[in-house]
């Protein structure tokens, strides 16, 4: 089950958190010695290490194997991520068609632009 798929609250990310699962979003798989040498700062074996555990414990990343070294990945999507926080705010308002409607005022024009061509191709059965 991805992130997205996951029942209650999305997870809430640290800064440190955020700054790890940014990494596997964007750039795939690494171990944590590959983390410690792209994230900014530095930081102990240990530290990056409990992170990971805690993102795993979240749901959002996932660990393999890469030969005799521990790599990690992310679980799910940014997008998917981004979508199940966006889908438990709607569903804490006690109105969510006000909430949806007051969303779509704010949003630019060429984000509407695309959620009207998604939602006329996924009404002529085309493949969004």
């Amino acid at each position: 089950m991805s992130a997205a798929e996951t029942v209650g609250e999305p997870p809430r990310l640290g800064t440190l958190e955020t700054q790890v699962v940014d990494l596997l979003w964007d750039e795939g798989t690494f171990t944590i010695r590959e983390l410690i040498d792209r994230l900014p700062g530095d930081f102990a074996y240990t530290t990056i290490a409990t992170v990971l555990t805690n993102l795993h414990r979240k749901n959002l990343v996932d660990s393999g194997k890469r030969g005799r070294s521990t790599v990690y990945e992310a679980r799910c999507t940014r997008e998917e991520h981004v979508a199940s926080v966006m889908d438990h705010a709607l569903g804490t308002s006690r109105d969510r068609a006000a909430s949806i409607l007051n969303f779509a005022e704010r949003i630019p024009d060429t984000d509407l632009d695309l959620l009207r061509d998604y939602l006329r191709r996924r009404d002529e059965g085309i493949n969004p």
